[in-house]
């Protein structure tokens, strides 16, 4: 399907292992929030992603409406966006089964994501962590997503989707999927660990310490950020003097993305100073954006059936909006007509 005739569709999952972090806020939430007012969104908690890998049932079924409750209380509007839970919505599982008869065994092997999952235990992980590329396929290709939301590092997810739609349509039947493109925030879509400038804030750091979490208090927060890993140089006044200073270039860039400025504006006005001035004025950016959304959050997880109600809403709402590309798809492969 030709993307000039249809109007802008957006598809984006978040697992819901763990809870939501800034990185996560300023990488693709705070997004999420902007893009639900230029197109139709689904946004849907890949609780069927999160069983490819060693999980607790009880604990996954919490997660699932800790993260409902999150995304609500950083912006996002069940009445705007479609929000749901995969498992909610069958044809998710079906139309990954229909699509691993397109998909190459090549493709997925040279995944990065696989390979760090992975690492030197492949041969004992879940079939479907290998896999996984295809059910995000289906995830997205289901809806006839025109656009995805993703940082840099996911772009190769974005080519295998088109890659899997495009060798449907060459070997069955053209236009059955739209092909989408992905959508790439233009700040903000890689926050760096507190503890490690180099490496991206992630839930599954051991460390408590290298990220800041959406359920931090004031002081949790501003302890975090003042014991930040920095070097003991003070700000530069320009772009350049952050060259190799990861640390301090991840602290000026988060500054910058949660006040809508630019990397150089923050060095303009704290360049020459050092951490000691610096820090605090950052712990107070974080503190007036976080803790509004971390009241909401708490409100929002006190009430478990209206956060039911509107995963099975929402689920509904999908389910709708999938059955024609999948009765197609079916169609296409000669399985009914």
């Amino acid at each position: 399907m030709t993307q000039t005739t249809k109007p802008k569709i957006i598809v984006s999952g978040i697992q819901p292992t763990g809870g939501l972090h800034l990185g996560n806020y300023i990488g693709a939430i705070r997004n999420y929030v902007t893009l639900q007012d230029e197109g139709r969104c689904f946004y849907f908690l890949a609780d069927l992603h999160a069983i490819t890998q060693p999980h607790v049932p009880a604990e996954l079924h919490a997660q699932t409406r800790e993260m409902a409750a999150a995304l609500i209380a950083c912006g996002v509007d069940p009445d705007k966006a479609v929000l749901f839970n995969q498992a909610r919505v069958p044809a998710h599982a079906e139309l990954c089964w229909l699509l691993n008869g397109t998909a190459r065994m090549g493709w997925l092997n040279r995944m990065t994501q696989w390979k760090d999952k992975a690492g030197k235990n492949s041969e004992g992980q879940s079939v479907g962590l290998f896999t996984y590329p295809v059910l995000q396929s289906a995830d997205v290709l289901l809806y006839q997503a025109t656009h995805v939301p993703v940082g840099e590092d996911q772009k190769q997810h974005i080519e295998l989707i088109r890659d899997i739609a495009n060798k449907f349509h060459h070997d069955f039947a053209p236009d059955v999927f739209t092909v989408p493109e992905p959508l790439i925030p233009a700040i903000g879509a890689r926050i760096m660990s507190l503890r490690d400038g180099k490496a991206k804030m992630s839930k599954s750091d051991p460390s408590d310490m290298s990220r800041i979490n959406l359920s931090d208090s004031v002081d949790d927060i501003a302890s975090k950020i003042k014991k930040a890993k920095t070097d003991p140089e003070p700000l530069p006044s320009d772009l350049a003097g952050l060259e190799g200073r990861a640390e301090a270039r991840n602290l000026v860039g988060i500054y910058a993305a949660l006040a809508g400025t630019s990397e150089a504006d923050v060095l303009r006005d704290f360049g020459g100073q050092g951490f000691g001035s610096f820090k605090p004025a950052l712990a107070d950016l974080v503190v007036s954006i976080f803790a509004p959304i971390t009241a909401r959050f708490k409100e929002l997880c006190a009430d478990t059936d209206m956060l039911d109600a509107i995963l099975v809403r929402g689920a509904s709402r999908a389910r709708e909006a999938a059955g024609p590309t999948l009765a197609r798809t079916y169609e296409a492969l000669g399985l009914v007509k």
